[in-house]
């Protein structure tokens, strides 16, 4: 054999290896990133690496399970109501509907607002996929928020969508039923739980209080197998009262550290991974199996629930350990209902102010700080001024809310805790500009109609602006700072 030929086999031996080769492993590759394998089972895990998983599981997976018993809550009850007299509550397949702003006992959820009427009620959509009735609200802003088991939105339903009157269908995942004539659109939620929490604006005069009524009691969410095509009412100031749970002062704890982690399959089950979070899933789920079969590691995991709510979670009520800075020692998420894998931001918003708006539905600003860095506390009075043509920038509402350390509505004798679109008796100064008064006693009476009474220690200050322009979206609009006042009320700290 020449030298040519003999250089020639072995090119082509070398080819026929590589081209077995290369077929070899095209077989053995997985196909998706749910076929990559995980830890084996029986793998041995010290405590310590269960204990670092079992941190990461519990800020990925408590707002999950949060927003899991908040639904059971709601599960078994008998028809749409009222929990404790205050809060919306309903089985799946319907959402009850409040006739006013919310009372100032509501623990619930953190952060209610005084800008809406709202409306609540947790879907169960594989089972019960529900037609989501919206009435002709004319120029009146409405918007329904309607999110996963993840809480992120899916379905826009809204003034700023120009939503039409009419019927729309909500259904699960694996819903695969027929659409009846009439309904205008269909919204396949990728989770079978789902929140549906209407928002219907109304202004604090006892004229629009009345006005609001008529759409109110038109705004329905009911299963698909009782529709009929037609717009349906309820006098929701007719349904029934159911207790409430036992709490503090603060929201009620929908979070049991020492249960979480029997919750967490649950949760995992009923909520697929999104892309790329296979391997996150197989990691947390190797270390349930290890756990569920070996008392030490189950310990560990309990503990280190119990460590993760003090150490990672309870800082998050916190304002300025939410979101991003946007100006003068405010902060903000920049994309709310959208968490999709940023785990910090859904954590803190659902220990902070949970269900939050889409970004282009709502912009949630929030401060813990005046202008001098100090922490807000009813022993000094503070204002926020607003300058000339310098308002928040939206083309539904506005509104600047106090809250209390626990971000809950603090009683006061006006039973107003927020200012805004909503506030009709609001006075301007002279040149155009606008302040508003934070602080535990009136600021004089020619001030009161701008004035917020605050608690006698920690609170916080929180600006909604619905439907925000671009200014808000992009940065432009910067918001103004808490100033804080001397005992002659004029400007005083460093």
């Amino acid at each position: 054999m020449t030298r040519r030929m003999t250089i020639a086999v072995s090119v082509l031996l070398a080819s026929v290896s590589f081209a077995s080769l290369t077929a070899a492993q095209q077989v053995a590759q997985p196909k998706s990133a749910s076929e990559v394998a995980g830890t084996p089972p029986g793998t041995i895990m010290t405590k310590d690496y269960v204990a670092m998983v079992g941190r990461l599981a519990y800020v990925w997976g408590w707002p999950l399970v949060n927003n899991l018993n908040r639904s059971l809550a709601m599960a078994n009850l008998p028809e749409p109501g009222r929990m404790g007299g205050i809060v919306p509550v309903s089985p799946p397949g319907y959402v009850s509907m409040l006739t006013d702003y919310i009372d100032a006992g509501e623990r619930f959820v953190t952060c209610p607002n005084q800008d809406t009427v709202y409306g609540a009620g947790f879907q169960r959509l594989d089972s019960k996929p529900v037609v989501v009735q919206v009435p002709n609200f004319g120029e009146r802003f409405f918007t329904y928020q309607i999110t996963d088991a993840r809480t992120d939105s899916f379905a826009s339903i809204g003034k700023q969508y120009k939503t039409k009157p009419g019927h729309y269908l909500l259904v699960g995942p694996n819903w695969k039923g027929r659409v009846p004539k009439g309904i205008n659109a269909v919204f396949r939620s990728p989770t079978d739980i789902v929140a549906v929490l209407p928002r219907i604006f109304q202004d604090d005069t006892p004229e629009d209080k009345a006005a609001v009524q008529r759409v109110i009691s038109q705004v329905m969410v009911y299963p698909l197998s009782e529709y009929d095509g037609t717009m349906k009412t309820k006098d929701w100031k007719k349904t029934p009262e159911f207790p409430a749970p036992a709490g503090g002062s603060g929201e009620t704890k929908w979070v049991i550290p020492e249960k979480f982690f029997d919750q967490l399959p649950q949760v995992m089950k009923g909520i697929p991974p999104l892309p790329g979070e296979e391997s996150l899933y197989k990691m947390i789920q190797s270390v349930l199996d290890a756990a569920a079969n070996n008392a030490e590691l189950k310990a560990t995991l309990v503990q280190t629930a119990v460590a993760a709510e003090e150490e990672l979670i309870k800082p998050l009520l916190q304002f300025h350990n939410n979101g991003r800075p946007v100006g003068n020692g405010w902060t903000s998420p920049p994309n709310g209902a959208r968490w999709g894998t940023d785990y910090l931001s859904r954590a803190a918003t659902a220990r902070s102010n949970m269900y939050d708006n889409a970004p282009e539905e709502t912009r949630y600003i929030y401060t813990d700080f005046d202008s001098t860095g100090q922490r807000l506390t009813g022993a000094n009075n503070y204002t926020v001024t607003f300058a000339k043509g310098q308002l928040p920038p939206v083309n539904g509402f506005w509104s600047l809310t106090l809250y209390n350390k626990e971000h809950l509505f603090e009683p006061n004798s006006l039973n107003r805790f927020s200012l805004g679109t909503k506030s009709k008796s609001l006075k301007y100064n002279p040149d155009g500009s606008l302040t508003l008064y934070y602080q535990n006693e009136s600021p004089g009476a020619d001030k009161e109609s701008n004035w917020v009474p605050a608690p006698k220690d920690e609170f916080s200050l929180y600006i909604r602006a619905y439907w925000p322009k671009a200014e808000i979206l992009d940065g432009r609009w910067v918001p103004p700072a808490v100033t804080r006042l001397d005992g002659s009320g004029t400007v005083g700290g460093r």
